[in-house]
């Protein structure tokens, strides 16, 4: 194995330790958030990190499909986090 591919080994593993913890981090917000915006702002903290290690898990396995999973994951992430934070808002999500 030549050094490059060492490096790149060793940022795959740092990275997916980084979003791990950050995960766990979210999730303890989730738990104990004082308000529901922190509560819903947590959920998508956690929708993020979660796209971030499918996209990490396609990089180190080299697998195209991951990538676009984490694009349908991030538009359910994207449409849920405003549909929750209507209905928190005005009681409806659909007027």
């Amino acid at each position: 194995m030549s050094f490059a591919t060492d490096l790149m080994n060793l940022a795959l593993i740092l990275a997916f330790v980084v979003l791990a913890i950050a995960q766990v981090l979210s999730m303890i917000r989730l738990i104990m958030g004082p308000t529901t915006g922190d509560r819903i702002l947590a959920l998508d903290t956690m929708v993020v990190n979660a796209i971030g290690l499918i996209v990490l898990l396609g990089i180190a396995q080299g697998v195209r499909v991951y990538f676009e999973a984490s694009m349908i994951i991030a538009m359910l992430g994207f449409v849920s986090t405003v549909a929750y934070a209507r209905f928190v808002l005005r009681g409806d999500i659909i007027e």
